[in-house]
This record gives structure tokens, C-alpha cells and sequence, in this order.
């Protein structure tokens, strides 16, 4: 149903900012939901078959990146421009899950050609799509509607602020996965994937907003000071044997403020907007 709401939206005449933000701000979370269940059925490297953590993580940032640069798009340009290897992305994965529904899981554990796994193919494709189609296309558009003189924003830094706050978000991801004295990407995969996707996902819930309203997003996310704090003390050393449970305890923070943040931005849009959340119908108004 992914491609039928905005349509669904316009036909009952009920398109509105609140539907764009639940959205592309709920696909922006469901993204690193769907590979966490792509990592589940591939099943994890056991030294002969399986994808490993690293290439998960690997996978899961080039899937986000192309979600940012989207959105980073439509925020220079007004216009957002999903390139067909979002539709080819879903279809891929509900093709794996009928895949291993049918046959079993043993199909991910078998060479499909040359020595090759079907994992190894996905992430040949993913790579690809990403660094030759998707990207390119997203600064052909922005060269164009620079030449157009349609650009929404005329300095370079106000083009590129969007970026500042996933980037460095990758930068201390990355820090502590490579110099993990503990090795957290190993020992705790699913609890370090979420954490990922839903602290970049409000990150980029707040670009989807500035760009629906045309202001300046903040340069520095405040997930980012927590963050650089947990991880100098990671790989310091200063954590110990409590490294997990301060991811726990740091992933949770983000689940509750990603949450907690959506209702507000819900509830504070629909009755400026003079609707109900989840109905047709209209406020009445005192």
C-alpha cells in the first residue's frame, strides 16, 4: 500500500502536511526495519554461509543514505524525486520472504552461481543502484534545478546544512563499530541496527519538516552530543563490561524520544491544520 496513500490522499481530497510527515517520516524508521528482517532471514555469518554484522551495517547505511539524499533533494529542489530501486527494494524483499517461505532458509545457505550467494548478488545490486543510479540522480536533478534557477536555497551552505547532522551520525556510528573494545556490533546486531535507524530517523524527520515549511534545520542534531559521550567512553575503555547495557539503555533513550517526539509534532499539526489524526473528518471549531 506504500504507493497508494498519496493517491488514496488526493482522491478524498485530505492531503496534507501531517499526511507527508506520517509518511516519509514512518517509511524513514520502516527502512531499517526492513533490512533487520532481511538480516533475519538470511540468517547471520556462521563462517561458512550467511552475511556477516559489518555488511549488514554496510548495507543498512547505504539503504539510509539513499533515503537522506532523497530528502536532501526535495529539500534544495521542492520536488521529490524517488528513483524506481525504492519500488525494486520492496519487491526484492517480499520476493525473499515468499523465497524462504517456499523453500526455506537453506536457499540462503546454498552458492546460487560461481561460488556466489544470493547475499552476495543483493549487496553487488544495492552497491550499485546506490553509486551509479540513485545518487547520481539526485545531483543531476539539483544541477538541473540550479540552472533552471529553481533552487530553493541559493547559498551552498544552506543547501548543504541538511547533511552536517546524518553525516557526522554515520562518522560516531561508524567510530564505535570499527574501535569497539567489546565488539558491540558483534554481540549485540539487532539491538545496534535499531538504534541506527531510529536515531536517523529523527533526524530526518526534522529535514522532512523544515523542508515542508521552508526553515533552516539545525546544524547540529542533540542525538549527536549524547552519542559522542557514549562512544569516547566506549572506546576509551571507560565502560567496561557495561558497554551493552549503555547501548540498551542509549537505544531506548532514542526509541522514547523518537516517539515522544512524533505525537507532539502530530498533535501540534493537527490542530493547526484543523484535523483529526487518523479521520476524514474536521475539528469542529470554538
Amino acid at each position: 500500500l506504500d504507493s497508494i496513500d498519496g493517491k488514496h490522499a488526493r482522491r478524498t481530497q485530505s492531503s496534507t502536511p501531517l499526511g507527508e510527515l506520517f509518511d516519509h517520516g514512518l517509511d524513514s524508521w520502516a527502512t531499517s526495519i526492513f533490512v533487520l528482517s532481511f538480516f533475519s532471514v538470511c540468517s547471520r555469518d556462521n563462517g561458512k554461509t550467511g552475511v556477516s554484522v559489518y555488511t549488514m551495517y554496510i548495507y543498512l547505511s547505504i539503504v539510509l543514505f539513499n533515503f537522506m539524499c532523497s530528502h536532501w533533494e526535495k529539500y534544495n529542489t521542492g520536488v521529490l524525486f524517488l528513483p524506481w530501486g525504492y519500488d525494486i527494494s520492496q519487491v526484492v524483499l517480499i520476493a525473499a520472504y515468499l523465497l524462504t517461505g517456499t523453500v526455506g532458509v537453506e536457499v540462503w545457505q546454498k552458492p546460487l552461481l560461481f561460488g556466489y550467494y544470493i547475499t552476495d548478488v543483493l549487496v553487488i545490486l544495492l552497491i550499485g543502484f546506490s553509486l551509479f543510479l540513485s545518487f547520481p540522480q539526485t545531483l543531476y536533478n539539483i544541477h538541473r534545478a540550479h540552472l533552471k534557477k529553481t533552487l530553493k536555497n541559493d547559498s551552498l551552505y544552506e543547501g548543504l546544512l541538511p547533511l552536517v547532522s546524518p553525516l557526522l551520525l554515520f562518522v560516531l556510528l561508524t567510530v564505535w563499530v570499527v574501535l569497539s573494545p567489546s565488539n558491540i556490533l558483534a554481540k549485540q546486531p539487532r539491538l545496534f541496527l535499531w538504534m541506527v535507524g531510529v536515531a536517523f530517523s529523527n533526524v530526518i524527520c526534522k529535514v522532512i519538516i523544515c523542508q515542508m515549511s521552508s526553515t533552516r534545520p539545525e546544524l547540529f542534531h542533540w542525538f549527536l552530543f549524547p552519542l559522542a559521550l557514549v562512544v569516547s567512553a566506549a572506546i576509551s575503555g571507560l565502560l567496561g563490561r557495561t558497554e551493552e547495557a549503555v547501548l540498551g539503555l542509549f537505544a531506548a533513550l532514542v526509541t522514547a524520544a523518537h516517539v515522544h517526539y512524533g505525537v507532539c509534532v502530530g498533535r501540534q499539526l493537527s490542530e493547526h491544520l484543523n484535523i483529526y489524526i487518523f479521520s476524514l473528518k474536521k475539528r469542529i471549531q470554538e
